[in-house]
């Protein structure tokens, strides 16, 4: 599991693992705002609130933020789903234009693909292979990340998602 971490005005900066979030609740350095229900952490003595929205006291100015481009984050926008079949299995990352063609590494060339149509695509384009894409690659804005495909698995996230 991990936290939200909203700036002073409820606005979503970033995510931190629980145990960040609940050492810092815990010294008072941030404040609770949502936690998992029926979770929690329990000591000897007490027990605690695992914190699942957690926001700073101060407002603190924040640079640009992107989404790295790595496989897992490629899965994610892509639903773990093959762009060209739909299939859920044995997946694999596929360039859109060919390397051997100019095509680059980047958001908006790279798709998830099943191992079957990679190979079947093979070093052609799409159309050239007769294998339209279900969806066109893109870039996903940082916000836009969160809601969509890492938000959705935490319902206590949701309402301050929903900006953006």
């Amino acid at each position: 599991m991990k936290a939200l971490v909203l700036n002073q005005d409820f606005r979503p900066i970033s995510v931190c693992s629980i145990q960040r979030a609940f050492v810092l609740v815990f010294n008072k350095k941030v404040e609770m705002v949502a936690s998992f229900n029926g979770h929690k952490f329990h000591t000897v003595d007490n027990e605690y609130s695992i914190p699942a929205v957690i926001r700073l006291q101060c407002y603190i100015k924040v640079p640009y933020r992107s989404v790295e481009l790595s496989r897992k984050n490629i899965f994610e926008r892509d639903n773990h789903t093959c762009q060209y079949c739909g299939s859920k299995k044995d997946l694999s990352i596929d360039h859109v234009i060919p390397k051997s063609r100019g095509g680059g590494s980047g958001w908006k060339n790279l798709v998830t693909a099943c191992k079957a149509c990679n190979a079947r695509k093979g070093d052609f384009t799409p159309e050239e292979a007769g294998m339209p894409l279900r969806q066109q690659p893109f870039k996903p804005s940082f916000l836009m990340f969160l809601r969509d495909y890492i938000g959705f698995k935490y319902e206590e996230w949701k309402p301050f998602l929903t900006a953006g």
